[in-house]
Order: structure tokens, then sequence, then C-alpha cells
């Protein structure tokens, strides 16, 4: 009974002073006196009793409240005998608590839906049968059925295609389709045919785990402009008693303070404010960004200088296949699919990148069999009837002195080092065969966000890590910042922290433990949790939910837009009642008609506030579903020209000064004029305007027109070298040619993907981009 009266008094409060109002204007339009008098009364009285006891709860919590004007108002009604005038307050403040509570569990709706949707259960399939098992009994590694409607339980990755619901994560109204290999997220819904999973990480672990628990640090107070109200209080108590007192002593009339009572009851700040802030934290958890609370969405919007964890903000977070390194005599698809189907059933992370690898380059995977894992080394297992290894290279490859090693290896290791990737080794049938360069790549909407903020009023970016300088310089050249801080430990970030805070209110952005304390310390601590919770999510005042950061840019749009609307809410209402405390002291508004002229303000200034419901501007781009469709069939033959775009490289490697062989030149130059030209000639008659409709502006693709008009006439040059060497030994000279032509379209080609990936594909819906159709 106590918990029903706790979730419903608001509303029996609003309906019980409404009815008392109601009942008095009728009683009192039938001329009985008496009754309706009584009925106000009655009314008044539950308004001081409510207002009390709001006031003495915020003088036992050491605040000033707005409250006691309400009270003072209120006892001042019953004092001379203005039971109308107590009774329109009551319901005012009724409708206040109403509406308030009303937009606080609006704002909290979405994320509270996720606990009611959290699965209890797992089906767990063996090689016996498929077993019902507790959530929490499920380990990394087990392989799980997923029906048809069902939420998933776990973090994994999938073992066939599936069509998935992320609405309840992501937003996204549409499903999407997922591809074998790809990393799912828990708590997104099955909306296909029964899925198998391989998951990665156990419940407590996983996303959905940590999107509930953040729905318990996200409870919006019952006040969340409080900080604000409370500086207005400061000033707006004293001066209206202060009114009051001098209405009384210069007039000797009572009833004079008591109508600039009524009219001063701060309705702007008990509610039209709370409603402009809980809207701006509503619209920005439907973008996925829990804000938790008011006094951090005040913070957010008051956010100048922006600093960024390196590892899963700026960058990706996990590794991508960045280039495939072969043995002599072996095909890059033929070497990447087996190593693929092999990776399949690993739950390791680096498998996960080169499946992904493979899926994206269009290959067709085949489940292995007679799988091993090797612990300290690697996986081991059948496909195609081929003995596949895959791991480190002394298992893989044999243990060589330096003199003995093969040039493709150490290859492979002078390209990791120099780039900071990681390698996995591959044999087949106990033969070398090949190298997986695997990078942790920048995030294609990262230089587009930090943009993004600088227009939305930020004044300094700074990259602070703790990864070695030359990597988090390339990384701060690319995205954009001010300052880069490498080689930063924990306590290091801290001191950045302070240093950066002397300058101005900072907003720290982090997704590891790592960051968790650099987080607790700025003046807002942002935390990536679209992979599962941490404890940087724990710390923080602002969680993103979806694996996008430029959605960071448009939640500081919303709340300085909240927090602007909310403050002209107040102003133009306290303005309003100020003047009407003015009329009031000197006699032109009786108490009655002071209470209504009050509803009419506290109307006004709810009708600001409600503005903020509405949408604003924001940085993320919106296209049309057809300009999407095209863009993911263009990014799909993107992803097919990735191989051809790094034979480019090998065919270059290959040519020899001494015994120049033309005719791979000679398959790859049909190869580009049959394939990769006319994929260029799509993207700058299709991608590009649709991108320039996007932006609204032909600007930003540009640049990327004049590398189309340069990849044009470097194969153009290519194939009128081809065909002057036809029928001649091709000399020394002329395999210089052919390299420096090969390398020079190489390294255009690999700047092009790159300004496609940041000033096109970012642009797609990421939940879109991600859901073509495996080929």
């Amino acid at each position: 009974m106590k918990s029903m009266w706790a979730a419903n008094k608001e509303r029996v409060l609003f309906v019980v002073s409404t009815a008392l109002l109601l009942a008095g204007i009728i009683a009192w339009s039938l001329s009985a006196s008496a009754t309706s008098a009584g009925l106000w009364i009655t009314g008044t009285v539950l308004g001081l009793v409510f207002s009390l006891a709001w006031t003495i709860q915020a003088v036992r919590a050491g605040q000033w409240s707005v409250d006691v004007i309400a009270v003072l108002g209120l006892a001042g009604a019953l004092a001379v005998n203005e039971p109308f005038a107590g009774a329109m307050i009551t319901v005012m403040l009724a409708s206040g608590q109403l509406l308030e509570a009303r937009a606080s569990a609006r704002a909290r709706r979405e994320l509270s839906l996720l606990i009611q949707r959290a699965p209890r259960t797992a089906r767990r399939r063996s090689e016996e049968a498929v077993t019902e098992v507790p959530v929490a009994d499920v380990v990394a590694g087990d392989r799980l059925l997923v029906g048809t409607g069902e939420v998933v339980p776990v973090d994994g990755r999938l073992l066939s295609t599936a069509v998935l619901d992320e609405s309840a994560l992501t937003g996204e109204p549409l499903p999407v389709e997922r591809v074998t290999g790809e990393d799912i997220r828990s708590g997104v819904v099955n909306a296909g045919p029964p899925l198998d999973l391989l998951t990665t990480a156990i419940a407590a672990e996983s996303t959905y785990a940590g999107v509930v628990r953040l729905v318990e640090q996200a409870k919006a107070s019952s006040a969340p402009f409080v900080r604000t109200a409370d500086r207005f209080a400061i000033i707006f108590v004293p001066l209206t008693l202060l009114l009051a007192g001098l209405s009384w002593a210069l007039s000797g009339d009572a009833v004079r303070a008591v109508a600039v009572l009524v009219v001063a009851t701060p309705c702007p700040l008990l509610l039209a404010a709370p409603i402009a802030i809980m809207s701006g934290i509503s619209r920005a958890a439907h973008l996925g960004v829990v804000i938790k609370g008011g006094g951090a969405l005040e913070a957010l919007a008051g956010g100048q200088i922006m600093l960024f964890d390196k590892t899963g903000t700026l960058t990706q977070g996990r590794p991508v296949l960045a280039e495939v390194i072969l043995a002599h005599g072996y095909e890059a698809d033929d070497v990447l699919r087996l190593a693929a189907s092999l990776d399949q059933v690993s739950p390791h992370v680096l498998a996960s990148a080169i499946v992904t690898g493979g899926t994206r380059r269009g290959l067709v995977l085949q489940m292995p069999e007679n799988v091993e894992e090797v612990h300290g080394y690697g996986l081991e297992g059948t496909v195609d009837g081929r003995r596949i290894r895959l791991g480190k290279a002394s298992w893989t490859v044999g243990e060589n002195s330096p003199a003995d090693t093969p040039p493709w290896v150490r290859q492979a290791r002078r390209r990791a080092d120099l780039d900071g990737s990681l390698t996995v080794f591959i044999s087949i049938d106990g033969k070398p065969a090949g190298a997986f360069l695997l990078q942790d790549a920048i995030r294609p909407d990262a230089p587009r966000m930090v943009r993004a903020l600088r227009t939305a009023g930020l004044t300094r970016v700074v990259l602070v890590t703790g990864d070695r300088a030359e990597t988090a310089d390339m990384v701060g050249r690319i995205v954009g910042v001010d300052a880069v801080l490498a080689d930063r430990d924990p306590a290091a970030k801290l001191a950045a922290i302070e240093h950066e805070s002397a300058r101005g209110s900072t907003i720290m952005v982090g997704d590891g433990v790592n960051d968790a304390p650099a987080l607790a310390a700025a003046g807002v601590g942002v935390a990536l949790a679209a992979r599962g919770a941490t404890a940087s999510s724990e710390a923080a005042d602002v969680v993103l939910t979806v694996d996008r950061i430029d959605v960071l840019g448009d939640a500081i749009l919303i709340a300085r837009r909240s927090k602007r609307i909310a403050l002209q809410s107040v102003l133009v209402g306290m303005g309003l009642s100020v003047v009407a405390m003015m009329a009031a002291a000197l006699g032109f508004l009786p108490p009655a008609v002071g209470a209504l002229v009050q509803e009419v303000i506290d109307l006004m200034a709810i009708g600001i506030a409600l503005r903020a419901v509405l949408p604003g501007a924001v940085h993320t781009i919106s296209m049309p579903a057809a300009d999407i469709a095209t863009a993911i069939r263009l990014r799909t033959e993107h992803d097919a020209t990735l191989p051809l775009i790094e034979q480019i490289r090998l065919v270059a490697d290959g040519l020899s000064s001494l015994d120049c062989d033309v005719s791979p030149v000679k398959s790859l130059l049909h190869s580009l004029e049959t394939e990769l030209l006319p994929h260029e000639r799509a993207d700058e008659k299709l991608l590009l305007p649709l991108v320039d409709r996007a932006l609204g502006s032909s600007d930003a693709t540009a640049a990327m027109s004049r590398t189309h008009a340069e990849i044009e006439h470097q194969v153009a040059q290519l194939a009128r070298l081809v065909h002057i060497l036809e029928g001649h030994p091709a000399q020394p000279e002329d395999a210089i040619e052919l390299r420096r032509l090969l390398y020079g379209l190489y390294a255009i080609l690999r700047l092009h993907n790159a300004q496609e990936e940041e000033g096109a594909f970012s642009l797609v819906p990421d939940a879109a981009l991600r859901s073509k159709a495996s080929p």
C-alpha cells in the first residue's frame, strides 16, 4: 500500500485538489457560500500540508527551498480569508508535481524497458542436445541457440546469419541483417529465424547487464534543475518576503501581502525548468546517450575542454584486418578464407578481426572440424580437408635464426613494428603460408565528431593516452586535436585533467578501467559502453550505449539547448511574476485575481519549457532511405575492391629490375579496368551527389572527386606503359617505372578509401551500414 501511494501521490493530490476547487466553484455559483468556502479551505489546507512537508525535506537536506513561498502564500490565504486563492495555489502545486513526475518517467522509459526484458535463461547447444540453463551459468565459448523473438542473453559471435531488432540499444527502428562471424551485443532481439551464437563474454560482463546497471544510476533526481533553482531561490525568496512585508507595512493591509505571496509562487522553478531538463535527458537517451540526471546535463552543456582517451574512443577499440602478407605461391583470398573459417569457433578478440575481414571481402566460410586450441600459441583445425594453424610465428612458421627467417616474415614483423600492428601467422598443411596484420583503426566518424564539437562551442580538444607517442601523434593528426599527451598512466591522466581544468570546465571521454579515475575527476565523465560496461561506466556522468562517438556532439547540443530553454522559462516566468508582485503590492491584484494571473504565467513558462521536447539542431546527418540503400550497395562494392588494391602492392613488390615479367601487370591492369574503375565511376556518379545532398554542400566531396580523377589518370598511364612494352622485352628502367606507377596508385587508393570512410560512409547509420547481406 505504501509503495502504491508513493507511485501515485502526485496524481491523487492533483485529482483531489482539482475536484475541491471545481466543487467550490459550483457551490459558489449556486450561492452556497459556506459550502464553497469549506471546500476551498480544505483544498488550501491540503496544499499547505504537502508544501510544508516539501519545505521541511529541503531544509533537512541543507537547501534553500522556494516552497517556503508557497507555504506562506497558503497560510496567508487562510489568515485573510481568501480560500479561493489558496485552493488555486494548491492546484498549481499539484499540477506541477504531476507533470514533473510524468516528465521524469518519460525520460527514463527507454532505459527502464530494458530491465523488464532482461533474459533469465539461455539455451545451450551441445553435441547431444539443447538444454536450458540459467543465463548466469553461460561461459565464454558456449554455443547458444536463440529462437525467433528472443532476446540475445550475452555478447557473442554469430555462427549463422541473423536478422536482429537492435532498437532497444541503438534506437534504429528497422531490423538489420548480420552475417556469420559478426559480433553482436546482448539485449538485441532475434527478428528472424533461430540463430547460433558463440559466446564471447559471461552475462555479467555483457552489454545488456551493463546497461541494466546504468539504469539504476541514471535515475534523474526529483528536481534535476535543483542547483540553478537554488541559485534563484537565494535571491527570489528574500525579495518576495521583503516586498510582501513592505506592502503590508506601508498600506496596513495584510491582504496585499498575501496577494504578493500568491503571485510569487515560483512554478517556473518548480515545474517549467525541470520539464526542459528532463526533456533533454529523454532526447539524449533516445540517441543512445545516458545522462545521469539534470546536474550532469548542466555540466555537459557548460563543457569547454574535451579530453579523449585513444583506444576505443578515437579508435575502434578492437583489431581490424589491415593487410595480408603471403609466402610465395599462396593467394590472399584462399589464405584468408581458410583462416576465417577456422576462427569462426574461437571467442578470441583477434579471431573476430580475421572473420570480419573475410566476410567483408565476400568470402564463403565453412565450419571447421577437429578444432583444438593450444593455450598460449593459437588454434588448429581442419578446413576443406586441409590442416590449418593460426597463431604465433614460432608455432606456425617455426623458430629460425635471423639469417634463415623468410623475407616475408621479416617484412610482416617490420610493418607491424612501424604501424603498431599485431600479427597472426598461418600455416597450411604444415607449411608457412602468410601473416595477418591487425590494427586498432581510427573511427571513421572521429574527425567529423571533433569538428562538430568545435562547432558546438568547445574551445580545446586534447588526446590523452597511455599509448606510445608515435601512435598517439598519428591519431591526433588525423583526428585534428589541439594537443597530444602520450605515455600517460592513470595518475598522469588525473594530473592532465587537473591541468586542463585550470583553463575551463572539462569533459573526459574514455572506455577502459584505467580511465575511471580521470572520468570521476573531470567536470563531466563520458564512458563508451556499447561493448559492455566497465568501471568507466560506473564512474562516468554520461554513458554512450551506441558504438558511435559522433552522437556525443549531438548530446552536447541537446544539453545546451535544454539548459537554454530552461533558463528562458525561468527568466520569463519569474520576470512576469515580479511584475505581478509589484501590481499586487500596489493593490491592483487581489489574491483571487492574483492566483488566476499566476496560473497564466505558469502556463506561459510551461509552454516555453515544452519547446525542449521538440527536435532541435544536431550534427548527425539524416539521409533518405533511398540514399542509404545506394550507399550500402556502394560500400559493398568498395569492400570487394580491397583485395585488388592489396594486389597492386603485391605485383609491385614482385617486379624485378633484372628479370622483369610484365604478365602479372597485364592481368592486374585488366582487373583495374573492369572492376576498380567502374566502381570509382559509380562513386563519382552516385555516392558523391548523395553526400552533397546530405551535407548541403559540394565542398566536402571536392577532394574525393579530385582523387577519382587522379586514379583514372594513374590507371591510364599504367595502360599506356603496358601497351608500349607489348612485344618488347622490358628493361630495368621499365620495371622501375612500373613500380613507380603501381606504388603511386596504391598510395592514392589507400588515401581515397580513408576519405570515403570518413566523408561518405560515416554518414550512414551504423546499424544500416553493417546490415548488408552476406554475399
